[in-house]
């Protein structure tokens, strides 16, 4: 397998929340999630707990006896562990992520989304499918009308965008709500997962949310043009496209977002197929 990772934060000199890590088999791609001004009884930070869990998902991919949910439940286990006696980790302020997780097994790519990253799988015939959990997209519809309402960078979208965090908080790793890696292992159990022939496969493409809204918020490119971009000029391309669509748009008056700016993550995957010499 080749991969190539571009990663980018949402400010220059801030931690990027993003995280993402290549093995022999397989990639992970997680999308840290927080908010500073928002209440939150873990000492640590979002960063920290993106880092970490990355780290126990990448350290899990070859362990071929374990499928990716017991190796994102064993994560978040692990990763709670670390903190469980300095972290109050059943507050709803805790930090979370979004989860990408490929790996390849004999000749199949097994795969697991849990939240609003997107995994691309590039087929070899016929358009590109993108996996993506919507959830916590479709409950938040009910909370965003003042936060996309008020322009980016003033207190007002400051505050209305703290007011949707907190109350999308009350749904987050419930039923009927959206589920992400956060301290509970069995939200791995609510991840979309499955499998498909790597001869079925010219390439496969993971994006945090941040790398995403090319498509799926600015509509600027479809998913065939953005896996077009990774082929021929590499995945740093998608994330520079981003950024200068946010620059002409930094109040959000031509595409609402609670985030200006947000950490922007690609890891494009190619020669996929196993050659047997």
């Amino acid at each position: 397998m080749h991969v190539s990772l571009a990663t980018l934060p949402a400010k220059p000199h801030e931690p990027n929340e993003d995280f993402t890590a290549a093995t022999t088999n397989g990639v992970v791609l997680l999308d840290g999630a927080g908010l500073s001004g928002t209440t939150t009884k873990c000492h640590h930070g979002v960063s920290w707990y993106a880092r970490h869990l990355g780290g126990a998902l990448a350290a899990g991919l070859p362990d071929e006896d374990r499928d990716l949910t017991s190796i994102l439940a064993d994560g978040i286990r692990e990763t709670a562990a670390l903190h469980a006696n300095t972290c109050d980790l059943d507050d709803p302020g805790t930090p979370s992520a979004t989860v990408v997780m490929i790996r390849t097994v004999a000749d199949d790519l097994q795969y697991l989304v849990l939240a609003d990253s997107v995994l691309l799988l590039d087929l070899t015939e016929g358009e590109p499918v993108a996996v993506c959990d919507n959830r916590e997209d479709e409950v938040g519809r009910a909370y965003r009308a003042a936060m996309d309402a008020a322009e980016n960078g003033t207190p007002e979208h400051d505050e209305a965008r703290r007011a949707y965090v907190d109350a999308m908080r009350v749904h987050r790793n419930r039923p009927d709500g959206f589920w992400v890696a956060a301290a509970d292992p069995e939200a791995a159990h609510e991840a979309i997962t499955g499998e498909i022939p790597v001869r079925e496969l010219r390439s496969v493409l993971l994006l945090s949310d941040g790398a995403s809204r090319i498509t799926d918020r600015f509509d600027l490119a479809g998913w065939p043009e953005v896996i077009g971009m990774a082929a021929t000029e590499g995945p740093a391309a998608i994330l520079q496209r981003v950024r200068e669509a946010e620059r002409i748009d930094l109040n959000g008056a031509r595409w609402p977002r609670g985030k200006t700016h947000d950490d922007a993550t690609a890891a494009y995957c190619t020669q996929l197929q196993v050659e047997v010499r």
